[in-house]
């Protein structure tokens, strides 16, 4: 699940970062404004790939999920791009429990087989 929900998070990384260079085209919001939310965004993105192993890890994750979507009341385009980072951010954490779950019911099968039948 971690190497899934990982990927999710840095591509989320990227697009904060570009959802930024777009924001900063609208003459309302002030560059450091912009900057400051985007680089908390992307630094959040970049620790929760760290965090995911542990307790609440994905659970951030999804908060970060929920940021990104709100943040297309700054830059609208960001809706599409939350929902969308939030529906893989969805697959990753289910599909990925279900691969680390064959993955231990495999080492599992493999351990049985190599113990020595008495």
């Amino acid at each position: 699940m971690r190497t899934l929900c990982a990927s999710t998070l840095i591509g989320e990384f990227f697009v904060i970062a570009f959802a930024g260079l777009v924001a900063m085209k609208d003459p309302d919001l002030a560059t450091t404004t912009v900057w400051t939310v985007c680089g908390i965004g992307m630094l959040l993105s970049v620790l929760l790939c760290g965090m995911l192993g542990r307790r609440g890890g994905v659970e951030l994750g999804w908060a970060l999920q929920i940021a990104l979507i709100a943040s297309g009341f700054a830059v609208p385009l960001m809706f599409f791009m939350g929902a969308l980072f939030a529906a893989l951010w969805w697959a990753s954490v289910h599909y990925g429990r279900k691969i680390d779950e064959a993955k231990a019911r495999f080492a599992a099968q493999a351990e049985a087989q190599a113990q020595p039948q008495a």
